[in-house]
């Protein structure tokens, strides 16, 4: 089964994207679109599956980037 997906940002100036998937996404899943990372909050199915396809819409919020740790420096004396 293909699943095409509407991905629709909330609260962004992101204009989203349409994706091709093998496996049906679900609520709390993270997907790549472009550069950035996003989760999931909310799938709803376009029409009912015809053949080999689906077209799903989704809802999705934009995950923070996580900072990159600091590396740890050696203290030197004083």
């Amino acid at each position: 089964m293909i699943y095409k997906v509407s991905y629709v940002v909330v609260g962004s100036q992101h204009p989203g994207a349409i994706i091709n998937h093998i496996e049906r996404p679900k609520v709390g899943d993270r997907v790549e679109i472009g550069r950035n990372s996003f989760q999931i909050t909310e799938i709803q199915e376009m029409m009912a599956p015809r053949s080999d396809f689906q077209f799903l819409h989704a809802t999705v919020r934009l995950v923070p980037e996580q900072p990159a740790k600091e590396e740890l420096k050696p203290q030197t004396e004083a």
